[in-house]
């Protein structure tokens, strides 16, 4: 079984990490951090507590705690997820600053060569969020922005969420069939 650790920052845009936690729960080990701006967004947008992400499966861990497994090179994680990643983590992620346990988990992926997913819901970028995302990148992190496509004919909110996700979940190397592939 796969093991993926799901940070929840606090960009608006914590429907795509619902979605998200919802696709994997039951077919993968999760380890679950949410921010403190995390935790106020899930409540304002959707009414909900980072208590709802639990189950068989799921691990949750306090952001002010860096002294647990997930913030070490010898916990064997198979990708991290930042789904929403906001300009303010990914920004001390790109600098090595590592002061909660979200930003040293990302730092721990980043230098041990693992997959760190980070999907940021921000417009427009500034040239500070451009360059933050090319070190990002440069670094070995995937940078996926939360932009939805529009050629599966978009019916819902729901839809255009789910195609976000499904393309995290490929990232992810996990089958989804939140969207159908392509197809002209």
């Amino acid at each position: 079984m796969k093991r993926f650790i799901l940070a929840i920052t606090g960009a608006s845009g914590v429907a795509y990490a619902v979605r998200l936690f919802d696709s994997l729960k039951g077919r993968a080990e999760l380890h679950v951090v949410v921010s403190e701006r995390g935790t106020e967004l899930l409540q304002l947008e959707l009414g909900m507590t980072a208590a709802d992400f639990s189950g068989e499966g799921v691990t949750r861990h306090k952001n002010s705690k860096i002294n647990t497994a997930i913030a070490s090179g010898s916990f064997r994680a198979d990708a991290m997820v930042i789904v929403p990643a906001s300009m303010g983590t990914l920004g001390r992620i790109a600098a090595g600053v590592s002061e909660t346990l979200i930003e040293r988990a990302a730092d721990v992926m980043l230098k041990e060569k693992r997959k760190l997913i980070l999907v940021p819901r921000e417009a427009p970028f500034s040239t500070i969020h451009l360059k933050n995302l090319l070190a990002l990148d440069q670094a070995g992190a995937l940078v996926l922005p939360a932009s939805p496509g529009f050629y599966q004919k978009p019916q819902t909110v729901d839809d255009m969420v789910d195609f976000v996700v499904a393309r995290i979940l490929d990232q992810l190397d996990m089958d989804q069939d939140l969207m159908k592939p392509y197809s002209p």
